[in-house]
């Protein structure tokens, strides 16, 4: 599939017209230059043709903003991936010496070039201007209203030719899946790496696609987005979401971090598998616990990394402790591997691809009917249900009813004799005799009216109930 690059200097609209292209917000827009830092992508679509859209960065330096080095750099890696690039300068502000210089760099680049005047709401002539920068004929357009959209949309296609991919020739279909009585999970495993800021999750996916994706830096809060990293490792396919780092609620006082922080928990609600980065040398904190908790609530897969280790002391046994401290600040994830990895280093971190496609496989499992019941007799049997009531419970049977996360619907004659403690003796059953570790398991229990029959005998006698 082609790729498009939305390229300019910091706060000439990328980001706005990112999310006007792709259909949805998805890139933070605020008027702070530097808030995009490590670019973006999504599909779009237009005039039946689709493709890759990319919003980087700024690709000059601005003075003032650590950052800015890194944006400009991993803006100008992303460009090269590219088949197109949207030169987007602001039409209200007009022509600035850093445009000169981007437009230099694209006159050089071996891709094609597309030049979008932003921010022309009230007036489609462009500035004579824009046209000594030696990009083609600069096209006006609005991110915010919507002007010109499809003329700049026309001219990307255009400038594509052969390379974007028409709708409906992506790749051939595949085969039919057997039918279900549930819908069951398919396509891409999407993993959102979450934790506190500066516990490593950037360096992490960098590691694991072995280059640098993702903007590093030892200063917290680097990471802004919830960005999207598609990546394939043998047979399996993942899109791993670094997401920004998650500080205590009491301590976020701007809105940009408010907004960045709305993206992460997002990036959870979408996910397959939750992965939770800790940083070693802190161990398990209240916010790690509140992020741990958000992930259990929506029902996401979940496995635990323990990252930073190569700087943990090795005197004991380290890893036996922490792990014991992570399963008793962490009791609601106790079926969730934990990993001991360093992005650093690389330890471990070849251990993480199987982790998360075995927790994944058991997050969309379908467990037989029959062999849930069989289970459940055989629990039931030798744990027999407490009364309530002074009625003693009964099981009548159990179905599963959706995957991801598994879940059961159990039939009983009172379910509200159902005591969580038993709930759980039953789940323990069926995680020892089904793949489930790395999966919440959810057990809803209904009550099965009474059924009352009636019979009227063969003599025409009275009628019997039963």
């Amino acid at each position: 599939m082609a790729c498009v690059a939305l390229v300019g200097r910091p706060n000439v609209g990328k980001s706005s017209l990112f999310n006007r292209i792709v259909g949805r917000g998805v890139a933070i827009v605020e008027p702070t230059p530097g808030v995009t830092r490590d670019p973006l992508e999504a599909e779009a679509e237009w005039a039946g043709h689709t493709f890759t859209l990319l919003d980087t960065g700024g690709l000059v330096a601005p003075e003032g903003d650590p950052f800015a080095p890194l944006i400009a750099r991993a803006a100008a890696a992303r460009l090269r991936d590219a088949d197109l690039a949207v030169m987007v300068v602001d039409g209200q502000v007009g022509l600035l010496p850093a445009d000169d210089d981007i437009a230099r760099l694209l006159r050089r680049w071996s891709g094609r070039v597309v030049l979008a005047v932003n921010k022309c709401e009230s007036y489609r002539a462009v500035p004579y201007e824009f046209y000594s920068l030696g990009l083609g004929e600069p096209m006006p357009c609005s991110a915010i209203h919507g002007d010109g959209m499809g003329d700049l949309l026309d001219a990307v296609v255009a400038a594509l030719g052969d390379s974007s991919t028409p709708i409906g020739e992506e790749s051939p279909a595949p085969d039919e899946p057997v039918e279900a009585a549930f819908p069951v999970p398919s396509g891409p495993i999407r993993v959102a790496l979450v934790g506190r800021p500066n516990a490593g999750k950037s360096s992490l996916v960098n590691r694991l696609i072995g280059r640098e994706r993702l903007i590093v830096s030892e200063m917290p809060g680097t990471t802004r987005d919830a960005i999207d990293v598609p990546w394939t490792h043998g047979d399996d396919r993942f899109v791993l979401v670094d997401t920004p780092g998650m500080r205590r609620p009491a301590r976020i006082t701007a809105e940009l971090e408010r907004s960045s922080i709305a993206r992460a928990l997002r990036a959870i609600a979408r996910a397959d598998v939750a992965v939770l980065v800790l940083d070693a040398q802190e161990g398990v904190t209240d916010q790690d616990q509140r992020i741990a908790g958000y992930a259990f609530e929506r029902g996401r897969a979940a496995v635990i990394l323990l990252n930073k280790w190569d700087l943990v002391a090795t005197e004991g046994d380290p890893a036996k402790r922490q792990q014991a401290e992570i399963r008793a600040a962490l009791p609601f994830l106790a079926y969730a591997p934990i990993l001991l990895t360093s992005a650093r280093t690389g330890r471990g971190v070849d251990r993480i691809p199987t982790a998360i496609a075995e927790v994944a496989t058991a997050h969309r499992q379908r467990m037989g009917t029959a062999e849930v019941n069989r289970v459940l007799r055989e629990a039931t049997s030798l744990h027999a249900p407490p009364s309530h009531r002074g009625k003693a419970l009964r099981l009548y049977y159990a179905t599963q009813v959706a995957t991801a996360p598994p879940t059961l619907l159990c039939f009983v004659n009172d379910a509200a004799g159902v005591r969580p403690d038993y709930t759980h003796y039953l789940e323990n059953r069926l995680r020892a005799a089904f793949s489930l570790d790395g999966t919440p398991l959810r057990l809803h229990f209904r009550t099965r009216a009474r059924q009352v029959r009636t019979i009227r005998r063969a003599s025409g006698g009275p009628r019997l109930r039963t």
